[in-house]
């Protein structure tokens, strides 16, 4: 398969909308990267995953933390191991390009083979990495002082970049991407996601528990919002565990799966002592 034949359309592990694979191919086509939003537990990293497998190609994944720097994917020039070398006569240390070491950007454009590069949760680090790409991004290729160098993309990775919104990029960042927002699922959609996970599942444990879920989530009060991981965890213990699904509306068995915060949790129990009825929020 040529870079200009690829072309997704899900995977038999992950549900795709029409609007998300249509965003897929187009930054495929386009040569841009893609930025995908969206709350978490909605499946941005899966996607690149999913990307992946359905075209059969590799995935490098670069997380970021509030500390990542732009440099720290293309490549590090390893010092220490130099000077050590030189003090204990460890090889020849005036080959320089021995002690470059490529990050994870630097990987994705010096392979055989073309890859999906995932840039994962890109809004952690400060203000100034995503500007600090703009032109590796753009031009596919960076320049290593050390070794006087430049590394140019044998074949342009398909990158996939993902923030859950937590601050605002930069404006000339989000103009060299295609962006799309992935919406929280619908009780039909999600239907089809546990199915692809749960297979042959039994469809009266599939009503009752997307039911009590979405009234949780509807639920103003509550901060953190149970995710579509979180879903799948509890629908996971309740096959497990044997409960009675037909008390999950009075009952809510393991709700520390759903719910991670103490305020939530009070929240939750609040409005059961007031007697409130799980089929009546």
């Amino acid at each position: 398969m040529t870079e200009n034949m690829n072309f997704f359309s899900g995977s038999d592990k992950y549900v795709v909308t029409d609007q998300l694979m249509n965003a897929v191919n187009v930054s495929i086509a386009l040569k841009k990267p893609l930025l995908i939003k969206g709350e978490p537990g909605t499946g941005k990293t899966m996607l690149a995953e999913a990307i992946s497998d359905a075209l059969d190609m590799n995935l490098i994944i670069w997380s970021i933390k509030s500390t990542t720097k732009a440099q720290d994917g293309l490549y590090v020039y390893d010092t220490v191991q130099r000077l050590y070398d030189s003090q204990f006569g460890e090889g020849d240390v005036n080959d320089i390009a021995k002690y470059i070491k490529l990050g994870k950007l630097g990987e994705a454009f010096t392979s055989d083979k073309q890859v999906v590069l995932l840039i994962d949760e890109i809004d952690k680090a400060d203000l100034e990495f995503p500007n600090d790409l703009l032109w590796e991004l753009d031009k596919m290729e960076f320049y290593i002082n050390e070794t006087k160098e430049t590394i140019k993309t044998k074949h342009r990775p398909i990158v996939i970049i993902t923030s859950n919104a937590e601050k605002e990029l930069p404006d000339a960042f989000l103009r060299r991407c295609i962006f799309h927002y992935i919406d929280f699922p619908d009780q039909e959609k999600m239907e089809e996601i546990i199915k692809v996970h749960f297979g042959d599942i039994d469809k009266k444990l599939v009503k009752n528990a997307l039911e009590s879920f979405y009234k949780i989530r509807g639920m103003k009060e509550i901060q953190k919002k149970p995710s579509t991981s979180e879903l799948l965890d509890w629908i996971q213990a309740l096959m497990i565990s044997g409960v009675n699904i037909n008390d999950l509306y009075e009952e809510m068995p393991f709700l520390g799966v759903l719910l991670k915060k103490n305020q939530d949790m009070d929240t939750f129990n609040d409005i059961k002592t007031k007697g409130y009825s799980y089929r009546g929020w």
